[in-house]
């Protein structure tokens, strides 16, 4: 049985949410509260497996109760957001820096078509997150500029040559992650980063704001044709694959979901030809699953700097894990020294690609 607490200012949606659990038998509420000063209180009473978070609410707002709530009684918290405004969506990753796991849409009502749909998903991303093991946490704001020499990020057993491509890929827990990467390189760092980030759709437009915004590097949508450029990270869209040329420009597809995900790490890692795999790190990060972690050792066993987060980091260990039992990282490293080793490879990166065809 999963035990969920309900926390939103609007008895509408209040009610909302309680119809939708009280229709899966596996799911007991065990209390709604109002605004984040009730919640705070409550989850100590009450302790929930999981908290589904409204973030505007009176007195204390969701961004405060998720913070106060991880420091005092660390709870996965999955964020349920009825914006659908780009600059709302990306104010609402600050939650995510907080602590909260997950950002969803909030469900339609019953009169709405696409009700059971969206309902069924809130549901099944509250079991997932209910089982996620979190920990006591205080939020911080990422630092740039503290980079590390090549002997303090262990460096050795890398290929010593040029770098000139970062991929990387995560699932749960990854944006806060991904930020704290981004943090550690400079505006000018000379790899352009390729991203696969499982989220709701809807979200990757906030999500490359609040990026850009809270690291200082340059993140943006990528778009089919997209010519490879230092200094940038590009993030697959919503419902897209997304894969690199040899010509270094950015391929989408809509293909089928590879492990349940579209866009999945799977497809951008195996899209890499043998040719570039000398130049090209490869990083998995915190998520449930499998995806990319085969084809990691495929970029491993051609060349690649395999990196993927530690355990202790991590806020699921399945795609990080699955990789470390196929054998396919180089490097196991927290999100900080993952940003430094970044940072030391990219220092290395000549400024002729030989493959970008120029």
């Amino acid at each position: 049985m999963t035990r969920v607490m309900v926390v939103d200012d609007s008895p509408t949606v209040r009610d909302l949410l309680v119809y939708i659990f009280a229709s899966d038998p596996e799911i007991e509420i065990v209390g709604c509260a109002a605004d984040g000063e009730e919640a705070v209180r409550m989850v100590q009473e009450k302790r929930p497996d999981v908290i589904t978070m409204d973030l505007h609410m009176p007195n204390m707002d969701g961004f405060e109760a998720t913070s106060r709530i991880m420091q005092s009684c660390p709870t996965p918290i999955v964020v349920v957001s009825g914006s659908t405004d780009a600059g709302e969506v990306g104010a609402s990753f600050r939650a995510i820096e907080a602590g909260a796991l997950v950002i969803v849409r909030r469900p339609f009502g019953p009169g709405n078509e696409a009700h059971h749909e969206t309902a069924r998903a809130l549901i099944r991303t509250v079991k997932s997150m209910a089982e996620v093991k979190v920990v006591r946490r205080w939020p911080k704001t990422p630092q740039r500029g503290k980079h590390a020499d090549a002997k303090e990020n262990g460096t050795a057993g890398t290929p010593r040559q040029s770098r000139r491509l970062v991929l990387i890929g995560a699932s749960t827990g990854g944006p806060a992650v991904i930020a704290e990467i981004l943090a550690q390189l400079p505006a000018d760092y000379r790899l352009p980063i390729v991203i696969v980030q499982h989220m709701a759709a809807g979200f990757a437009q906030g999500f490359a704001e609040w990026l850009s915004s809270a690291t200082g590097f340059a993140v943006g949508i990528a778009a089919h044709g997209d010519h490879l450029a230092g200094g940038r990270a590009y993030l697959a869209p919503d419902g897209f694959h997304i894969a690199v040329s040899r010509e270094s420009r950015i391929a989408l597809s809509r293909g089928r979901p590879e492990h349940g995900m579209c866009p999945s790490v799977s497809h951008l890692f195996r899209s890499i030809h043998k040719d570039m795999c000398g130049g090209t790190v490869a990083v998995l990060l915190t998520g449930m699953g499998k995806d990319g972690a085969q084809e990691l050792r495929q970029l491993k066993e051609n060349g690649a700097v395999t990196i993927v987060q530690d355990r202790a980091t991590s806020a699921v260990y399945g795609m990080p894990g699955e990789a470390i039992r196929q054998d396919a990282a180089r490097l196991i490293l927290a999100p900080a020294a993952i940003g430094k080793m970044l940072y030391t490879l990219g220092q290395d990166a000549s400024s002729n690609f030989p493959f970008l065809g120029t």
